[in-house]
């Protein structure tokens, strides 16, 4: 079978690979069908990926696919199923496996694609626990966004941040993959949003997705803006994922009380909090990372009913991967970059 392996740093090759074995207990075998493409892709192209690993390794962290076989003890799927992958090899027996958090596993075994071969091949072996069935009518390409980009959204706004209809929000980084599917998820919800982007044609794009107020951050503070907008009360909950160049801007646009989720480092790791500010006004602050399998299964049930569905950007081939990653780090993207397998 074909592979897309990382053999250096920022090297990626297409590689023939033996198929993968029968699937064993509990297993099932997927043919991967599309695969979408994240920052954390892109920090695993720069040799960025946050624990050792051994290289040469798969890439792709977020796919979909079709069922091809199936194991001994399989019990919910079966051949012809189309499955959404959790991409975190979680052992489903301490605590929080049991109380359905797997992001929270005392036992994983890695993350597909970083610290374990990921999705970025034609075929692979996966736990019966750990594929989602996709429901009908959701498009495969759509199926591939879901088990980081809608289960990273659902994690953060509805797991932490408890998001409300009615309250306000501020999305940073509208125009991203997550940025995107965030603006959706709020609206759907009855929620104002905001958010922030880097281009008027981005500033256009957000609007038409529902955004109530866009904020071009080329051309100004986007924290004053929010301080106007909101007649200086400041928003509900913050969608942040930019880190160090947001961190301190998002932190005066709340209101007291207000709540900040987090999920990601894009412009650096290390920032500095005032720390009165954070006491004396109360704010709540959540890190989140990845997602429940239950996010990935109530994001997929959003797309299948009509509630909001990804954004795609652009639809790529395997040889078109540099120019993909290229895009995405560029920040020349709205939405999702997808590949077909």
């Amino acid at each position: 079978m074909r592979a897309l392996q990382l053999v250096s740093d920022k090297q990626l090759e297409i590689v023939d690979m033996a198929d993968p074995e029968p699937p064993g207990e509990g297993e099932v075998q997927v043919a991967i069908k599309a695969l979408a493409l994240n920052h954390i892709d892109v920090w695993g192209w720069r040799g960025m990926a946050f624990a050792k690993r051994k290289l040469p390794i798969v890439v792709g962290a977020e796919a979909a696919g079709e069922v091809v076989a199936v194991g001994p003890g399989v019990k919910a799927l079966k051949v012809g199923d189309h499955v959404a992958l959790y991409g975190a090899e979680t052992c489903g027996e301490c605590p929080a496996c049991k109380e359905g958090r797997d992001n929270l596993c005392e036992n994983v075994g890695g993350i597909h694609g970083f610290h374990l071969d990921g999705f970025a091949r034609e075929r692979v072996n996966m736990k019966e626990r750990l594929c989602v069935r996709v429901p009908d009518g959701v498009d495969i390409k759509d199926a591939a966004c879901a088990p980081i980009t809608f289960g990273t959204v659902e994690h953060m706004l509805f797991d932490n941040a408890q998001l409300k209809p009615g309250e306000t929000v501020l999305i940073q980084a509208g125009g991203s993959g997550i940025g995107t599917a965030a603006i959706r998820l709020s609206k759907a919800l009855g929620v104002h949003v905001i958010t922030t982007v880097g281009s008027e044609e981005k500033a256009e794009k957000a609007a038409a997705l529902g955004a109530d107020d866009v904020i071009n951050y080329r051309e100004e503070r986007f924290e004053g803006r929010v301080r106007k907008l909101t007649k200086k009360k400041g928003v509900d909950v913050v969608f942040e994922h930019t880190g160090v160049d947001t961190w301190q801007g998002s932190l005066l646009c709340m209101k007291p009380g207000g709540r900040l989720v987090t999920c990601g480092s894009t412009t650096g790791i290390m920032a500095e909090m005032n720390l009165m500010q954070l006491f004396q006004r109360q704010y709540r602050i959540f890190g989140s990372f990845g997602c429940r399998i239950e996010n990935l299964a109530s994001g997929l049930k959003k797309m299948a009913d009509g509630v909001a569905r990804p954004v795609i950007d652009t639809v790529i081939t395997m040889d078109q991967i540099g120019e993909g990653l290229d895009r995405l780090e560029s920040r020349r993207v709205f939405g999702k970059i997808v590949m077909m397998i």
